[in-house]
């Protein structure tokens, strides 16, 4: 049997605009001119003023002042079939939102080039020492495979016999499990120490056996790597000092010559590509007590609508026949036109809600940008700078989870000023980032041979007025990367 059902649905949906804000958005200032400059390579009716005044002959348009261009002039401009071509005209000198910002000396500096360091890679540097070598042609095949094989740390993490099966299909080089391990061996003898290994135990051996085995400290650590790595990682010291019949100052002697070594030997050559430069959005001045905010004048590109696509619309508009192929190209002209408008009009939108949440989170924390001091941090949730702002709060989210600002005591994620309240005995509500304060202070002026257990931490709280559960502390304490108490012990 047949039913009809009439059922009303509420869905939002987003317009491309509002998809292309939101991207932008998100894009740290670091980025930014990476994403316009991939939107001027998409689109040839976007420009950018600055390349353009770089890039344009004088003598193009000779004996001209930029005030006399004037494309809206009533004679030169008609009635579009479907579209006025006002709405994609500007005047070649306005830039109603690039000069808005400040234009600091700060700013000029960080345009300027960063000169980039000539450096081999790790897998390079392994290929060069493998290449000066006097191999055979099977032997050197297999010491490439074993070098294309490592993992960005310098380990080799695959079992012999897959590297063997490689080689056979790969390269149709047919070799034995014991050939490639003894090329392996080879390997293991490069530099950086500790390369090639299969475990961290492997690597902390190749490094102490490279030194001199007659000293009785590197062969007393040779021991613990070899028989009490576990012990060793867990701080066990007790147990290793009846174990080895060391005292305590042959210990220390033992770790601190082991805490030498390089666990990561790839990362000692290798350049961190994925490491971003951080460059502020937001600057704040302090003046006289008065705090200014300025946006990174990178925020605000001088973008324009082309002037060649602005001229095609007026050669369509005063074209006396207007065939299918005219209208087609007009048509997509129309689109990289309407395309580049959005554009701009986002990267507006863009700077407005950057400093209208960055000013209310300026707002809010004013003490702390004045002083700089943890403590007068107020609790703040996304919610609080939503409601200030009239946005919702994922915009605010997005803004906080990408952004930085600089000020006096340094530059800062714009997420950091963000933390719960805790209530104090007194019924005062603080932010949870000033009890994070206490305990590191706490923790950092704590005696290493005997640090403070999660339960002391709770009681030295519970006095100063915070009256918080010892699993809270122990969140707290990991949010911080702090280890427990038995792993900060030292000798």
């Amino acid at each position: 049997m047949l039913k009809q059902n009439l059922q009303q649905k509420l869905l939002q949906k987003l317009s491309p605009q509002q998809i292309q804000f939101i991207k932008l958005l998100q894009v740290p200032t670091v980025s930014l001119d990476t994403r316009i400059k991939e939107e001027l390579e998409e689109n040839p009716a976007l420009e950018d003023l600055s390349l353009t005044n770089l890039n344009e002959p004088e003598e193009q348009y000779p004996d001209r002042d930029p005030d006399d261009d004037n494309f809206n002039n009533d004679e030169e401009k008609g009635e579009m079939d479907e579209f006025n071509i006002d709405d994609y005209l500007q005047e070649d000198n306005l830039n109603d939102y690039g000069s808005r910002y400040d234009q600091n000396g700060d700013d000029e500096d960080e345009r300027k080039e960063i000169p980039i360091a000539v450096q081999s890679s790790f897998f390079e540097s392994l290929q060069a020492q493998l290449d000066l070598l006097p191999l055979s042609d099977k032997d050197f095949m297999i010491g490439k495979q074993i070098i294309g094989s490592l993992d960005d740390d310098g380990y080799l993490r695959r079992p012999i016999m897959s590297l063997t099966d490689d080689l056979a299909f790969s390269q149709n080089v047919l070799a034995e499990d014991d050939e490639v391990e003894d090329m392996l061996k080879v390997i293991q003898g490069f530099d950086p120490p500790g390369v090639g290994a299969r475990s961290l135990q492997e690597c902390l051996l190749i490094q102490l056996r490279k030194k001199d085995v007659n000293d009785p400290i590197i062969k007393k650590a040779i021991q613990v790597v070899e028989h009490y790595l576990d012990e060793f990682t867990r701080k066990h010291y007790d147990k290793l000092e009846k174990s080895l019949n060391m005292n305590s100052t042959e210990l220390r002697a033992v770790v601190n010559e082991i805490l030498k070594l390089n666990p990561k030997p790839g990362d000692s050559n290798e350049i961190n590509t994925k490491q971003m430069q951080v460059i502020p959005d937001f600057h704040i001045t302090n003046n006289d007590g008065t705090l200014i905010l300025t946006l990174n004048s990178k925020n605000a590109p001088e973008l324009r609508v082309s002037r060649s696509y602005q001229e095609m619309f007026q050669h369509y508009d005063k074209a006396s026949q207007k065939d299918k192929k005219l209208k087609e190209a007009v048509q997509f002209v129309k689109q990289k036109l309407d395309s580049a408008k959005w554009f701009i009009d986002a990267i507006k939108q863009r700077q407005q809600t950057l400093l209208k949440t960055m000013n209310a989170i300026m707002q809010y924390q004013y003490e702390f940008f004045l002083t700089g001091d943890d403590k007068n941090l107020k609790p703040m949730i996304l919610k609080d700078i939503a409601d200030r702002i009239g946005m919702d709060i994922s915009t605010v989210s997005r803004v906080a989870n990408s952004k930085y600002v600089q000020t006096e005591f340094g530059t800062f994620l714009l997420k950091s000023f963000f933390s719960e309240a805790i209530q104090t005995e007194s019924g005062e509500e603080v932010s949870n980032k000033e009890v994070k304060k206490i305990l590191e202070e706490h923790i950092g002026k704590e005696d290493k041979r005997h640090p403070l257990a999660d339960e002391k931490l709770t009681e030295i709280l519970k006095d100063a007025g915070y009256n918080i559960a010892r699993r809270t502390v122990a969140k707290y304490r990991e949010q911080m990367n702090i280890p427990v108490a038995r792993l900060r012990k030292e000798l």
